[in-house]
């Protein structure tokens, strides 16, 4: 059955896979020519922000209104409109492991997940089965892409150290954590569990599974080692303010003066009073109350 569905769909696959890669290139020719002052890689991100926010609403659309329900159907033929996403995503990562590989910009860990995601959405669409959790990983997978990208526009605008680059930071991993990890354990258990999907299929999500807890371990120290560094910087902050205000004199406000030591008058000894005050010829009881 597989090989009849193969032999019979593969050259309208071919072509509608042409056709989808052909429109992602054409939009970033555009969008170079548009933005010619911006470089090739500001222009391929929003490619791949324009891809990550199609991709889950249309994949959102199939897993929660169209249906079938991924986690009690995987394995089940593919429909049109999960044919239609899986071409469009497959389009876009063949477009952009190109663009990664000639430009060498994404490491090894990246180039596995586009390999991976390639061969996922060319296997799904080949045995015309398992459309319905391949458009599910694709969600999970894609969801958190804006998120990636806001961060990468906000360092190349120079602000990502500020209260914006803090929030998409944390929704990026709260994200990561939930949906890529919580929700992907249950759909790679429900994958394991059916008797539906094939071997290949299965090894497949076992895989990109792995993947994820990669990525996983590399988010997480990168926000252990944010906030080491933004605790580090506010407990230097708060020694500065401590070292500013620590002789209880009041901070400078519009219109005073700071008191500093040097600008306190010294208040002489009476010793030294006595030395430089001019001889008295008589004592009164009243210049004797007030010296006391």
């Amino acid at each position: 059955m597989h090989e009849l569905y193969l032999s019979a769909e593969m050259p309208l696959l071919i072509i509608e896979t042409s056709c989808s890669l052909i429109g992602w290139l054409c939009l970033y020719v555009l969008l170079c020519r548009l933005n010619s002052e911006r470089d090739g890689e500001w222009n391929c991100r929003l490619v791949t922000l324009l891809h990550g926010v199609l991709i889950v609403c249309v994949t959102a659309y199939i897993g929660f209104i169209a249906g079938p329900w991924p986690f009690t159907h995987p394995g089940t033929e593919n429909t049109s409109l999960q044919i239609l996403a899986l071409v469009l995503s497959l389009g876009y990562f063949l477009f952009d492991m190109a663009w990664c590989v000639y430009f060498r910009t994404e490491g090894p860990v990246m180039l596995a997940h586009h390999t991976m995601s390639i061969l996922g959405i060319v296997l799904a669409l080949g045995l015309g089965e398992s459309g319905i959790e391949t458009c599910a990983v694709l969600f999970g997978s894609e969801i958190t892409n804006p998120l990636l990208q806001a961060r990468w526009f906000l360092k190349r605008a120079g602000r990502y150290d500020s209260l914006a680059g803090d929030v998409v930071d944390l929704l990026f991993i709260l994200l990561f954590a939930s949906v890529r990890i919580g929700v992907g354990s249950r759909m790679l258990y429900c994958e394991l569990a059916s008797p539906k999907p094939s071997l290949v299929v299965k090894v497949g999500g076992v895989a990109i599974y792995t993947l994820s807890w990669v990525f996983m371990i590399d988010i997480a120290r990168f926000a252990c080692k944010k906030t080491r560094a933004k605790y580090r910087r506010w407990k230097e902050q708060r020694k500065r303010d401590e070292a500013n205000g620590h002789a209880g004199f009041p901070k400078k406000r519009a219109g005073q003066e700071v008191f500093s030591a040097r600008t306190i008058p010294q208040t002489k000894s009476p010793k030294a009073t006595r030395r430089q005050s001019p001889p008295r010829t008589s004592l009164t009881p009243q210049s004797f109350l007030f010296r006391v």
